[in-house]
């Protein structure tokens, strides 16, 4: 009979190769930190890429947020650039509520989880999604590296998410659509 930790265990096995990167680029809080991999972990991802985090890392504050998602706590990749941190994947989305003057496609949540599924399993690419940090969100630069931008079609006058919030509305998307 197979006991909880071989569950656990087969089932981040089958997410890691079939999850998106999720990218904090200058996260300013490990609080919030240790919130997104507790996002991530209710989701079964794993991968948790940090750019240039403020209060450094690892982080006390983080771990206690994370509520026990260590394994995502664990495995988190420290970035000094975006670059750096998107340059093995395919395929990278930017979230933003902003309008930007770019020449990239703007999608929903709901599309850029498809999207991510179909890239993913029928293309075998590597996905990634940029989240900003709290204060400010992704500067142009960092979007400019994007292939799509993902915006939340929420109120006009007042688009504030939390950053776990964000994550984990994005990927409970993701593992609805197969």
């Amino acid at each position: 009979m197979d006991t909880t930790q071989n569950k656990q265990e087969s089932f981040v096995q089958a997410q890691q190769t079939s999850q998106p990167a999720i990218i904090l680029v200058n996260p300013q809080m490990g609080e919030n930190i240790g919130m997104v991999a507790r996002a991530m972990w209710n989701c079964g991802l794993t991968d948790l890429r940090l750019v240039s985090p403020r209060d450094g890392w690892p982080n006390a504050s983080a771990v206690a947020t994370s509520a026990g998602a260590v394994q995502v706590i664990d495995c988190a990749k420290i970035y000094e650039t975006t670059t750096d941190a998107i340059s093995d994947l395919n395929l990278v989305y930017a979230t933003t509520s902003r309008p930007r003057g770019m020449v990239h496609p703007v999608v929903t949540p709901a599309q850029s989880a498809k999207d991510m599924r179909q890239s993913i399993t029928q293309r075998n690419q590597s996905v990634g999604v940029l989240f900003g940090g709290e204060r400010a969100g992704l500067n142009n630069d960092d979007v400019a590296l994007c292939n799509t931008i993902i915006e939340v079609p929420l109120n006009p006058v007042y688009k504030s998410l939390n950053l776990a919030q964000a994550v984990l509305w994005l990927l409970e998307l993701f593992q609805h659509i197969r």
